[in-house]
């Protein structure tokens, strides 16, 4: 027995996977899976399914327990299994694929065609149509009611236990376990084009476990896991590179970021969403080398924001950022900001204390002179120097600007000039 509950993704099609192996290699005389999902991903109910077709023993999909529900990816599922069955109180169905980041419908196709399909333009028709042949596939290849697999594609319609029984969309309902094995006992399906016949009577029902690896991809496939590791892998890059050699940024950037990418491969990553969240950083990053008293800085946190939200596209809840990891972020970046914006404006009027710059209004002393060219001494350096041509060995000079690598000196306040006699 396999527990595929929540929404569908690469985890759940891993730990499906890894079940029917087990079962396959334990020669187990058929496989339950126990349904509760609200659907997934597409990719990976299709992998899923694929696994399903290819099982050389039953598949029975049992929407279980009272309460749940098998929407959507669930739907295609339960149509591609050798056998299905509900428990009462559960539903199925409401199958009609949706894209968040779908262009919107064209003037024309608002009032929907003569048939009462929902409205939608040429891309999400072709979705439809596409979905609709998929799970008509499944139906004829089992015997199952083909006409309302379409209309729960088209219409988004969902069935009842007894009314999906009634309506030959599912074999069984059944209030337990026992109750479904009791059904099954003696039921036959086709399998590579020979006759199997299910023999329930004294068997024993294992439970597979998901293992750390399954567990692990679950955790790291998390939109938000993901997003935590973008921003991580991000930030830390930025900070290696305005710090080299620091070594941990830079390396904890790096792995965070290669973690991130493996997420973004396997989810239903939104590219204008991604492009927002590197613009925002990016922003960001200007605001401290570029400082602009905060427009960089607040045009970034709201780009971030903006990318965040639109970053998976799919209507499937659990496969969204939730906004409470966006907030923090979003407020993560603002302190950032803040940070940075303090230093700027506590930098304003400082004296300035390093670079070329600094050597202005300094003073300095006569090493060498020689009809207003020499070199003086200043800061434990030795610069050449020009002014006054009347300067000797050991006097006092103030430099009044910088060209090149030569200094621009005048005689320090309170020296007199020797050939005047003062």
């Amino acid at each position: 027995m396999i527990r595929l509950e929540g929404a569908i993704g690469p985890a759940s099609a891993s730990y499906v996977a890894d079940g029917f192996e087990r079962a396959q290699s334990s020669n187990a005389e058929l496989v339950i899976i126990l349904m509760d999902t609200p659907g997934g991903l597409d990719t990976s109910m299709r992998r899923i399914i694929q696994d399903i077709l290819a099982m050389p023993i039953p598949v029975v999909t049992y929407v279980h327990p009272s309460g749940a529900r098998a929407a959507s990816a669930g739907t295609y599922i339960l149509y591609a299994s050798h056998f299905t069955a509900m428990t009462p109180g559960t539903n199925l169905g409401a199958a009609t694929p949706i894209q968040i980041g779908a262009v919107p419908a064209p003037e024309a196709d608002k009032e929907g065609d003569e048939g009462g399909n929902p409205p939608t333009n040429a891309a999400a028709q072709k979705a439809v149509n596409d979905s609709v042949a998929y799970i008509r596939s499944l139906a004829e290849l089992r015997g199952r009611n083909a006409e309302w697999a379409e209309a729960a594609v088209r219409q988004a319609e969902s069935l009842s236990a007894n009314a999906a029984l009634d309506q030959d969309v599912v074999d069984i309902v059944a209030p337990n376990i026992t109750s479904l094995l009791e059904q099954l006992d003696g039921k036959a399906t086709t399998i590579n084009g020979e006759e199997y016949r299910v023999a329930t009577a004294d068997i024993t029902i294992t439970e597979f476990e998901a293992d750390w690896a399954t567990q692990l991809l679950a955790t790291l496939t998390n939109p938000n896991i993901a997003l935590v590791f973008l921003m991580i892998g991000m930030y830390g890059l930025i900070f290696e590179f305005l710090n080299p050699g620091a070594l941990v940024p830079g390396t904890v950037g790096a792995i965070s970021l290669l973690i991130a990418f493996y997420a973004l491969a396997v989810l239903p990553v939104d590219m204008v969403g991604l492009a927002l969240i590197l613009l925002g950083v990016g922003l960001l990053v200007g605001e401290a080398f570029a400082p602009s008293f905060g427009i960089l800085g607040i045009g970034g946190i709201v780009a971030f924001s903006i990318g965040a939200t639109m970053l998976f596209d799919t209507d499937i809840s659990e496969f969204r950022v939730d906004w409470s990891v966006i907030a923090a972020l979003a407020i993560f970046s603002a302190g950032l900001l803040v940070f940075v914006l303090r230093i700027g404006i506590r930098s304003i009027g400082r004296e300035v204390v390093s670079g070329v710059e600094e050597l202005v209004g300094a003073s300095a002393i006569v090493i060498d002179w020689d009809n207003g060219k020499g070199h003086v001494f200043i800061h434990s350096e030795r610069w050449n120097a020009q002014g006054p041509a009347n300067l000797s060995e050991g006097q006092e000079v103030v430099v009044n600007g910088v060209q090149s690598l030569k200094l621009k000196v005048s005689r320090a306040q309170g020296q007199s000039d020797p050939s005047k006699g003062g």
